[in-house]
């Protein structure tokens, strides 16, 4: 089972979450990160470092984020591996607090 980035990720994109990835499973799209399921090794170092709470092994994923197991996977395969940390978005504190942002989703690629 890999982890997965749910909803609280979008508009933050914080990227303490890459800084300790030992296989480099993180994607970047515009303002969202997505875990490569078939690269995630499950070591469980992320979730601890997201402060918006947003990775979940798969099994523990809220009910209401499910569709994110797919967003994950399809977008892992067209966005760029980030394994660097970088600064977050412009504005991830406020969004951070924001709910039922799915909407706000970008599916382009970061640097697309």
């Amino acid at each position: 089972m890999a982890h997965i980035v749910a909803e609280p990720c979008i508009k933050c994109k914080y990227t303490d979450c890459v800084a300790v990835c030992p296989v480099d499973c993180f994607h970047e799209g515009m303002n969202f990160l997505v875990i490569d399921p078939e690269t995630c090794i499950d070591c469980a170092l992320c979730p601890p470092e997201c402060p918006t709470e947003a990775i979940f092994a798969e099994e523990d994923l809220p009910e209401k984020w499910h569709d994110f197991i797919e967003i994950n996977a399809r977008f892992a395969q067209e966005w760029p591996v980030i394994d660097t940390q970088k600064d977050p978005m412009e504005g991830a504190d406020e969004a951070a607090k924001e709910e039922s942002k799915k909407d706000q989703l970008d599916p382009r690629p970061f640097g697309g």
